[in-house]
């Protein structure tokens, strides 16, 4: 008779998002069981991935009573400062994605250095521990859109290595390189450490 999964819920009310990383991890969760969240959505007040993803992991636990996983991601571009960074699901004020992307483009305007990353902290916590990795996706901010996948800023980023834009990956391309994908698979060894 096989062990029943371990249980761990992911600190989002996307259910999208659940199912994409469970994509992601695949195989690799093995006998972990990803579970949606719905409790209160906490005040994301940190000033760095980091720190956001571990205040969603944190409101998780102490809601469900389960080992919480969370993550935190955005667009950081050098040109800009690091901008909109930890901004960037609000960075024109409107929660809208093509908003997003068209004052992002306005602000870059002809700048010459269009080197940007996405960013992604995975955070992890669970009686008594924490933890967080980082994955990055460095690449560039392109003068216009390209290609329909994705979601977010993916029509405007060329990963390094790449002409087009990540919106015209695949799903099962993107996720096999990008920032979430890094993060989630470097804190999964220690999330079965805890579990077991």
């Amino acid at each position: 008779m096989s062990a029943a999964p371990r249980r761990v819920v992911l600190a989002t009310h996307n259910a999208h998002k659940v199912e994409e990383l469970r994509k992601i991890l695949g195989l690799e969760l093995g006998d972990i069981e990803l579970i949606g969240y719905d409790g209160p959505e906490p005040v994301e007040d940190g000033v760095t991935f980091a720190e956001n993803a571990l205040i969603k992991a944190r409101a998780a636990h102490r809601h469900t009573g389960l080992p919480a996983l969370a993550d935190d991601s955005g667009i950081s571009v050098d040109a800009l400062g690091g901008a909109p960074g930890i901004h960037s699901a609000r960075y024109a004020g409107t929660r809208d994605d093509r908003d997003n992307r068209m004052l992002l483009l306005e602000r870059l305007g002809d700048e010459r250095d269009r080197s940007a990353r996405f960013e992604c902290a995975a955070a992890f916590v669970t009686d008594g521990f924490e933890h967080v990795e980082l994955g990055i996706w460095p690449g560039r901010v392109l003068r216009e859109e390209r290609g329909t996948n994705g979601f977010g800023y993916d029509p405007v980023f060329s990963p390094d290595g790449m002409d087009g834009s990540s919106a015209e990956l695949t799903p099962d391309e993107k996720n096999a390189v990008s920032h979430r994908s890094r993060a989630f698979r470097a804190i999964l060894p220690t999330v079965r450490e805890h579990l077991s």
